[in-house]
């Protein structure tokens, strides 16, 4: 039988003898633990710890068994020492651990430890420890597990790629990120290395919002219906309710309480339209009240559910030289290079019945002047019946076949545009132009079959070519004009970064509002929260 080797030391003795092993009370009070001690642990002890007491630990704690195999693996990983006491009890991160626990509503979660009031038992003063030092040890461990697999993991991967999440989930080795908090508990508090940086951000507007939700939230705007708008110069008492809750969510700075639309406040109504996805203008429409009216509880679990999203992007992908981001609900597409928006542009993405995957890839290679190959179930619900009412319709669309299938060819009409960029993936999903630019201007843009439509593409190719001396700009303005389809191969490859984000704080610190235009909050909402 494995042994699990945990030096009590003269701690264990000591309490045994006073109290006896069901009455262990442990250090309530944090000590400063040297530095050659924190997260080494100590290998001297010849007191056995037999693997079985972990078996009849589960027996008695049962809501913990999902945290058994990683248990052993973590005694495993430290070589079967103890972890959590030294000479003078619990370590310090033990107390550290234990103070985040119970403050897990702060990090947007409402699960609460199985044994939460045993816990509580071996650090409050004022409550009674039923717990033996043996169990306090196990104890510990799960809770260590529950808190970080909450925090850092989130959901199982099986759970969020059935929500259709195929992005690549980052990895957690919790023996060596057990190591690293216990060498540095302040990074409990915030680790860049663990966390997608967006999730912290979105941890401070959380409580913001949640210290307003305290103050008693925003109050109700009037909506008259015979207004259908307000406009700069307008009086009524709904544009001072307006004034005070764009006042509480930061988008204007001083609240004189006026009644008239004044262009202090006309401009703090274009930032609000901005940070929720709608198009800037002066005019406060009926629809904006409406929103602005939203209870903050419904933005606070907007919040709840990105951050949990934020736990599983891996921190690396953003650390990486140059990569393309587009997120599904902000409608926009960001190439980053060096930290840094090099470009941003707005996309059209796939309609709710044919929606954009969210997953990742490596932008390879640029189609200029490209074919277009219609996919079967275009040919069969589009081009088959104009075909059966207009003998012409292939040439009317300036299509042919080929080899059995029908493609587009080149040109200014073209469905995909003057250029076309690939990331090959089997879900055949591709960013490209589009004839249609009007579109650009609408405020929700999900009109395509899935496929990402770009409203700079030229600056896009020009940007992803900058540093390639084959391509310059006029060579891109003619192959994309040539009317004939050139594929150029990259010779740095791009990741590409497809994700669905509904809540989002900018580099100014600004939290931004999407709609939700595939309904998935509300489900992941249900996963987090509960009805």
């Amino acid at each position: 039988m494995t042994k699990l080797y945990i030096p009590f030391l003269a701690i264990i003795i000591a309490f045994s003898l006073a109290n006896g092993s069901c009455k262990f009370k442990g250090n309530k009070h944090p000590v400063k633990i040297p530095d050659d001690l924190r997260g080494a642990f100590n290998q001297q002890s010849n007191m056995p710890f037999d693997s079985n007491l972990v078996y009849s630990f589960y027996r008695s704690f049962p809501e913990l068994n999902t945290y058994q195999g990683e248990v052993l693996e973590v005694y495993r990983q430290h070589k079967y020492t103890h972890i959590w006491f030294d000479a003078h009890g619990v370590v310090e991160f033990g107390h550290t651990l234990f103070s985040k626990s119970k403050e897990m509503i702060t990090e947007g979660i409402s699960s609460k430890f199985p044994y939460q009031e045993k816990m509580d038992g071996v650090f409050e003063n004022y409550r009674e420890n039923t717990l033996t030092p043996t169990e306090t040890e196990l104890m510990l461990t799960n809770l260590y597990l529950f808190y970080t697999e909450k925090v850092y993991k989130g959901l199982a991967d099986t759970t969020t790629t059935t929500m259709g999440w195929l992005l690549p989930r980052k990895q957690i080795s919790y023996s060596t990120l057990l190591d690293s908090l216990m060498s540095d508990p302040d990074l409990l508090t915030r680790d860049d290395s663990a966390l997608f940086v967006q999730y912290y951000k979105l941890r401070d507007v959380l409580k913001r919002y949640r210290e307003i939700e305290q103050k008693g939230g925003w109050n109700i705007i009037d909506i008259d219906p015979k207004v259908k708008a307000y406009k700069p110069g307008d009086t009524a008492k709904a544009i001072r309710q307006i004034r005070e809750r764009l006042f509480l969510t930061g988008d204007l700075k001083e609240n004189n309480k006026s009644n008239a639309y004044d262009p202090e406040l006309v401009e703090a109504v274009k930032k609000y339209q901005r940070r929720n996805g709608k198009n800037q203008g002066e005019k406060i429409l009926q629809l904006h009240i409406q929103e602005m009216n939203a209870p903050i509880g419904d933005l606070i679990k907007k919040i709840v559910v990105n951050m949990e999203r934020c736990r599983w992007i891996s921190p690396e992908f953003a650390r990486a030289k140059a990569y393309i981001v587009v997120n599904i609900p902000s409608f926009k597409l960001n190439l980053i290079r060096n930290g840094k928006s090099e470009l941003e542009s707005p996309v059209i993405v796939g309609k709710y019945v044919t929606k954009t995957v969210i997953f990742s890839g490596m932008l390879s290679y640029i189609v200029f002047s490209p074919y277009w190959n219609l996919p079967q179930s275009i040919i069969n619900k589009e081009v088959k019946p104009g075909m059966a009412k207009n003998k012409n319709y292939l040439e009317a669309h300036n299509m042919e076949w080929n080899n059995g299938q029908v493609r587009q060819k080149p040109g200014k009409n073209n469905s995909l545009g003057l250029v076309k960029f690939i990331f090959p993936n089997s879900n055949d999903i591709y960013m490209h132009d589009t004839p249609v630019k009007s579109l650009f201007a609408r405020e929700s843009r999900a009109f395509s079959h899935g496929c990402i439509r770009v409203g700079k593409p030229r600056d896009l190719a020009i940007a992803l070519l900058e540093d390639d001396p084959n391509w310059t700009p006029q060579k891109i303005d003619a192959a994309m004009h040539a009317g004939k389809e050139n594929t150029y191969v990259l010779k740095n490859k791009i990741p590409v970064y497809i994700g669905y984000l509904t809540a989002w704080v900018n580099q100014q610190g600004e939290i931004n509002f999407y709609d939700d235009i595939y309904e998935n909050d509300e489900r992941l909402a249900r996963l987090l929260i509960g009805d």
